[in-house]
């Protein structure tokens, strides 16, 4: 097997299980609080994350002050991704306890077409592809999720929260090329476990009560989806193309609808399907690599769905 080929198979294993993820979320969305989840999957994730950091410190031989002063410098910009995190986390949390696995994967796939739009803000030019996307996604949507009078409350819960995770993506793409990413990545989920804690306590009593019930799917959520995946989606990006890495991680919106399907015997409509098709094509197109990336430019790796990062011209 190809160093390449093996790199792909990696990154369709990230994919993978960030698409499942969104099984779990629902299981555990069924015995816990959103804020009770996020605050355990945050800690779990933060934790899964720190062996890497300390293989990839001695592999590169930092000195305990270099270490320390690395630590340092993710503190300010952690704590802004953390509460972007912390927002598009508990939105899609709190919508999935009100829609399907498979909705909310696709609906949070959109934010892979809202990044390059956002992007317009910094002075960055969204490709031809990109606004062919957002015309096959925007109907797509629609279909996915209309129900005869509105969109249903918890796509729409989930559909604000991909604001939250573009800018999240967003700030990853500004800093991570400043600071340590995986140090940055720990920096986000602490953040988000201590918010999501501390309005846990706050809004009522023993918010920790189903844990043991949701062990399980928060264990997947917080190890598998960060500390595994990450992992996974580091070693194959060491390889792979970037913009045809971006198009398999951004599979997991499909994967999350495939997990739905198998775990949780969801089904969607016929105008769903077709949505949810029109929906994937526009994910797709809008990874289509921009000049930077046919250069050899690469992504900045984000270890959490949304699972890719802004893209540079």
């Amino acid at each position: 097997m190809s160093r390449t080929t093996r790199a792909y198979l990696l990154l369709l294993g990230c994919s993978l299980i960030w698409g499942f993820t969104f099984v779990a979320q629902r299981l555990g969305a069924e015995h816990l609080g959103a804020y009770a989840f996020n605050a355990v999957r945050g800690y779990l994730g933060a934790t899964a994350l720190l062996p890497l950091v300390w293989v990839l410190d001695a592999r590169a031989r930092l000195s305990p002050q270099a270490r320390r002063q690395a630590w340092r410098a993710v503190v300010r910009p952690g704590a802004f991704i953390g509460l972007m995190l912390t927002g598009g986390q508990t939105l899609q949390q709190l919508g999935i306890e009100q829609t399907t696995a498979g909705n909310a994967s696709f609906i949070t796939g959109l934010y892979m077409v809202l990044v390059p739009l956002a992007g317009m803000a910094l002075g960055q030019r969204p490709t031809g592809f990109t606004w062919l996307g957002v015309a096959l996604a925007v109907p797509g949507l629609f279909l996915l999720t209309w129900t005869g009078g509105a969109i249903g409350p918890g796509d729409l819960l989930v559909l604000i929260g991909t604001l939250f995770w573009a800018a999240q993506i967003l700030g990853v793409g500004r800093y991570a090329r400043l600071v340590d990413p995986i140090r940055l990545s720990v920096m986000q989920f602490l953040v988000m476990a201590v918010v999501s804690t501390t309005i846990a306590l706050a809004a009522g009593p023993d918010p920790f009560a189903g844990l043991v019930p949701a062990l399980g799917a928060v264990l997947f959520a917080g190890v598998f989806s960060t500390g595994v995946a990450f992992t996974l989606q580091a070693l194959g990006q060491r390889h792979a193309r970037a913009s045809i890495a971006a198009m398999i991680m951004s599979l997991e919106a499909l994967w999350g609808a495939v997990g739905g399907a198998l775990l949780l015997g969801e089904r969607f409509t016929p105008a769903g399907y077709a949505g949810g098709a029109l929906m994937m094509a526009g994910i797709l197109l809008a990874q289509v690599p921009t000049r930077a990336e046919r250069l050899g430019e690469n992504m900045v790796p984000v270890p959490e769905p949304p699972s890719t990062a802004l893209r540079r011209e």
